[in-house]
């Protein structure tokens, strides 16, 4: 790879190197070389300039959770020439909360969940990213209700007129990443497939997803067959019924000793004005970040990955309906 340090075999390798390099070998300086001084990095929960911010949160996670680990399962990539390469990454973390922090004092209590992170990258370093964390499912396993969760944040924050804004499109940057992906047939197939379903043909299910389709949903959720991956996408579709759906980057890929696979980063943008999987209805303003991972097979899409930050979309309905 052009501008890489030859350590790395290839690109997948570089991004799973480098994040245990970090994460698990507590290679946390290291940031300063593999991400770039000014790089934007947008999750759900808001957006952070520089890799400062990013060195202090790892930390302020290392110490909470010293055990955990981030397992590979998968990275969809694409390149150009003029932006190099962009990487879906998708983690399965786990990890023990044996110290008091973000989530408060030590319950001693696991979670796994997973993460799908956007990286783009050039020259041996990171330079603008975006990342959805399944907190709902992690906050499921420490004994929390999501929506309870978000409201103890507004409050440590000091109530919804000082809590911390959460990540929305007026407020992001124009990072140095300008690319969509590329036009493999199976990111074109997906993407037609998410489209159809925001576009409320929910029969797109029943017609493209396998029988025996495994779905790993927002919430730490697993489902078996159509009728949990139809709930999920038409609990998130009633809550923003008239939202605006817009899909920002997709990947497809075949190879790699894989499934022909795509991954698919979106918004939605819209009023909270309908029921479904944030309850009634508060006509509050909501963005939705949200990034999926799919698995295509013989007889349609065999496995969905699909996360949102439930934590996040909560902190934004309370925030706005107080």
């Amino acid at each position: 790879m052009k501008g890489f340090s030859n350590r790395w075999k290839d690109f997948p390798d570089y991004i799973i190197g480098i994040t245990k390099e970090i994460w698990e070998d507590r290679g946390v300086g290291t940031l300063n070389h593999y991400y770039s001084a000014n790089i934007p990095v947008r999750t759900p929960m808001g957006l952070a300039i520089g890799n400062q911010s990013t060195i202090a949160a790892t930390m302020a996670t290392i110490n909470e959770f010293p055990d955990r680990e981030l397992l590979a399962e998968d990275v969809i990539w694409s390149h150009s020439d003029e932006h190099q390469y962009l990487s879906s990454h998708r983690l399965l973390t786990k990890a023990t909360h044996t110290r008091e922090g973000q989530f408060g004092p030590a319950t001693g209590k696991s979670w796994v969940a997973r993460v799908i992170a956007d990286c783009a990258a050039k020259d041996d370093t990171i330079y603008d990213e975006w990342l959805v964390r399944d907190y709902g499912g992690i906050v499921r396993q420490m004994g929390l209700d999501p929506r309870d969760y978000a409201s103890s944040l507004i409050a440590a924050e000091g109530g919804p007129a000082s809590a911390a804004p959460m990540f929305t499109r007026s407020m992001d940057v124009e990072g140095d990443y300008k690319g969509t992906g590329n036009t493999n047939e199976w990111g074109v197939k997906y993407a037609a497939l998410i489209q159809r379903i925001m576009d409320k043909d929910f029969n797109a299910v029943a017609e493209d997803f396998d029988r025996a389709v495994i779905g790993e949903y927002a919430g730490g959720k697993t489902s078996i067959g159509r009728e949990g991956c139809l709930e999920f996408w038409v609990g998130l579709r009633s809550s923003f019924p008239n939202a605006t759906f817009k899909i920002h980057h997709q990947i497809g890929m075949d190879g790699d000793m894989l499934s022909p696979r795509a991954a698919i980063r979106w918004s939605l943008d819209g009023l909270h004005e309908g029921w479904g999987s944030f309850g009634k209805p508060t006509g509050v303003p909501v963005h939705v970040m949200g990034m999926c991972h799919a698995e295509f097979g013989p007889w349609g899409l065999r496995r969905e990955f699909a996360l949102y930050d439930e934590v996040a979309i909560w902190k934004q309905i309370l925030m706005q309906a107080a």
